[in-house]
């Protein structure tokens, strides 16, 4: 289960309840929200829709704790192209 609690307009603190439950607080830009959904959607879902990609991958405990967005790309470069596919 994933809940994201909006703490200001780019940064959010996600929980994750998976086995073990872990805490991740996040950054949003409004450009990078913006160039991965066109607006569709909004930062809350974009995170959900973020971590279900991370948890195809990696547990919940290798998530980093504090991280940018943008970050998940360098270490999955299919992440972007996956999330502007819906």
């Amino acid at each position: 289960m994933i809940e994201v609690q909006r703490v200001s307009d780019t940064k959010f603190e996600v929980t994750v309840k998976s086995g073990s439950t872990t805490q991740h607080t996040v950054t949003v830009s409004d450009d990078y929200h913006q160039e991965l959904t066109g607006g569709a959607v909004s930062k809350e879902d974009l995170l959900k829709r973020s971590f279900e990609f991370l948890l195809e991958r990696e547990p919940n405990t290798a998530i980093l704790r504090t991280f940018d967005l943008p970050v998940i790309s360098n270490y999955f470069p299919e992440y972007e192209q996956t999330i502007k596919a819906g």
